[in-house]
């Protein structure tokens, strides 16, 4: 009975997350942001050095503690690992396996008008924010639909707060575990031995403990956890990946001409199947869009617990948030399979596989470990900021 449920519920649910993810919304959120430059006259260009000196101004591993929530870099490291999960490792691989090298363009464009978007989400949040029983400042979608539109939108609020709760669930928890498990898995095997049930078990349990000794802690904790975290993760997957792009420089340019040429030239791109240039703005924005996830609502409720006294100054860091996801991390990943000599060809496997195959092609079998712990590494920081995001 269940079994015949599922078969006749489970295609229909795919029509409807293709047609919500590849057009509605990918064209929705596209168009709100192409409208939010217009109105700020593009302040994601304006005012970028202002916020990348209010970022690195502000960098200090040894933060000052603040009483109300985070500090400015907390909340933006809080919310970056929300963002940089497995999906800048799968995703973006994925896209180009799809959409073809041109795929990488439209997610830069993607990326260029969610800076303002998360800019507006931001600004929002910290301006209609609250203060909590516990003295911690507490925002977001659900704050400022309710207290800038008014107590007759509340219903909105409420389904916002009721789908971020089940998100919390399966994008923030269930498939990044799935990961872990993986990667963990994937490594025993490099070296000749074998997963079980066993330790898929032991993984998860280990795994609960941790974040829920984190979670339990409070905002600050997960603060502490993911400013020292974030930075470490980020860089030493752009050092490897710019050792990958150093090695084979000579490729950098052919890359470059794939990107562009693939991003308006109706082509054949993935073997067998015929891409076009609306394939690749398909694949690439979409992929944009849910990797710095502008307009999805979830990172404006870490901006809003940073003990700031200007909700735009806290927007700048918005911007520098979706520029460090989409164009220096994705596009890490995408020079990483482009520059690799591992070009992607239809049917053979795609995201992690594909991304750690061109490391271990450049530096050899150990850089599989690294695949593995840069899998966990993401995957575990993505479940410690979308925990904040389900308790919000």
């Amino acid at each position: 009975m269940i079994a015949s449920i599922e078969a006749t519920l489970y295609p229909i649910a795919c029509k409807i997350n293709e047609y919500l993810s590849n057009y509605i919304l990918v064209f929705l959120l596209l168009g709100i942001g192409f409208w939010y430059s217009i109105k700020t006259r593009f302040v994601q260009i304006r005012c970028f050095k202002e916020g990348w000196n209010s970022v690195f101004g502000n960098l200090s591993l040894n933060g000052k503690k603040h009483e109300s929530g985070m500090s400015s870099f907390q909340a933006l490291a809080t919310a970056i690992a929300a963002q940089v999960g497995t999906g800048i490792i799968v995703g973006v691989a994925g896209a180009i396996l799809t959409g073809g090298p041109g795929a990488v363009f439209w997610m830069w464009v993607s990326a260029l008008l969610g800076m303002c978007t998360k800019f507006a989400e931001v600004t929002l949040a910290v301006h209609y924010r609250e203060k909590n029983k516990n003295g911690e400042y507490v925002g977001g979608p659900m704050y400022y639909i309710t207290n800038g539109l008014g107590k007759g939108w509340k219903w909105l609020a409420v389904l916002f707060a009721a789908f971020g709760t089940l998100a919390s669930f399966g994008i923030g928890n269930a498939t990044q575990v799935g990961s872990i498990k993986d990667s963990i898995n994937s490594a025993i095997e490099s070296f000749g031995g074998h997963g079980s049930m066993l330790l898929n078990w032991i993984i998860g349990i280990v795994l609960a403990l941790i974040v829920m000794i984190i979670l339990v802690g409070g905002v600050k904790r997960i603060a502490s956890v993911t400013e020292r975290l974030v930075p470490f993760m980020a860089i030493l997957y752009i050092l490897l990946g710019l050792g990958i792009i150093v090695i084979n420089i000579k490729l950098v340019p052919q890359a470059f001409r794939d990107i562009f040429e693939g991003a308006f030239t109706p082509r054949a791109v993935t073997g067998g199947i015929v891409g076009s240039m609306f394939m690749a703005m398909k694949r690439g924005i979409s992929r944009g869009i849910f990797s710095n996830e502008a307009g999805l609502g979830s990172a404006p409720m870490a901006h809003a617990s940073a003990d700031t006294d200007h909700p735009v100054r806290q927007g700048l860091y918005g911007i520098f948030e979706v520029f460090m996801d989409t164009i220096v991390i994705c596009s890490m990943t995408a020079f990483i399979v482009l520059c690799a000599g591992n070009a992607p060809v239809y049917g053979q496997p795609a995201g992690a596989e594909l991304t750690i195959s061109s490391f271990t092609q450049t530096y050899g079998s150990w850089s599989a470990i690294f695949g593995a712990v840069a899998i966990c590494c993401f995957a575990f920081s993505t479940i410690l900021g979308w925990g904040l995001y389900g308790s919000r």
